[in-house]
């Protein structure tokens, strides 16, 4: 079995100047390309799941999924639950067998959300879990505006929670198709001066893999949470498969055409962040 904590892993990226690569899995096909990806590499990997899968898929189903890779696997596979909306999602997932929940209260006010994360950091430590948690609120293309994670608050959120990493917003953006060089590196790095937990970024694909690399070496970020640039690889890698064999119906053969390419960008991917 090689399921493993998210403090298991970012503990030796850190030290090591490297980051792992939290990718947000929507189904089956996706979650065995990316462990594919990392056994490849060899390389840990996160394997995550957020608000929109567990709206399609019901949690015991994506936790099974996950739970039959990772204990097939041949590399430390972290399943992660991201942006957990309360308490009850996240002792779900815990039950389910997650090893890593993440509590998202960056949208409240800075006491409710040192509270609120405190509590669900305790109900998950005493789980043999980790848990992570967000301050300043990252934004999404398009849609909400970001507020900026502020270093002092920072320091003063991982001392009274007590989170294995802290996830920051720092021009980071989720849903970006194309990466752009909006991180404000003197931010981060400030953050990074006073927080002694690893640093996570959210919407990595907005952020160029070279700047990626730099991050993860010089400025304590140690996971970087990778979506739509994977999504895009599927969604071209279907178009592709449906262009190519367009009397093919059987819906497993078209699924498991997709693989392939999505086994390599997430291995590329999963590169930028160590090589």
């Amino acid at each position: 079995m090689t399921r493993a904590t998210l403090a298991e892993v970012l503990g030796p990226a850190l030290r090591d100047g490297q980051a792992v690569a939290g990718l947000v899995c929507l189904g089956w096909e996706d979650m065995r390309a990316y462990v594919a990806a990392a056994e490849a590499e060899g390389a840990p990997v996160i394997l995550q799941v957020g608000p929109g899968a567990r709206a399609h898929t019901p949690l015991p189903v994506l936790a099974q999924m996950m739970r039959t890779l990772a204990d097939g696997a041949s590399v430390p596979v972290v399943l992660h639950l991201d942006h957990g909306e309360d308490a009850e999602v996240c002792r779900a997932a815990i039950g389910e067998g997650f090893t890593s929940v993440m509590y998202d209260g960056s949208r409240l006010p800075l006491g409710d959300n040192i509270a609120r994360t405190a509590a669900i950091a305790a109900m998950a430590r005493a789980a043999g879990v980790s848990c992570e948690g967000e301050l300043g609120f990252v934004g999404y293309a398009g849609g909400a505006v970001s507020t900026g994670t502020d270093p002092g608050e920072a320091a003063r959120f991982v001392a009274d929670t007590g989170v294995d990493a802290l996830a920051v917003s720092v021009g980071n953006v989720h849903l970006q198709t194309e990466a752009t060089d909006g991180i404000d590196e003197a931010r981060l790095r400030a953050i990074a001066a006073v927080v002694p937990v690893p640093l996570v970024i959210h919407g990595g694909s907005g952020v160029p893999p070279a700047q990626r690399r730099r991050l993860a070496a010089t400025a304590r970020v140690a996971k970087f949470n990778i979506g739509t640039e994977l999504r895009q690889t599927f969604g071209q890698a279907l178009r592709d498969v449906l262009a190519e064999g367009p009397a093919v119906f059987d819906r497993i053969a078209i699924l498991a055409a997709t693989e392939p390419a999505l086994t390599q960008a997430a291995r590329v991917a999963i590169r930028s962040l160590r090589d």
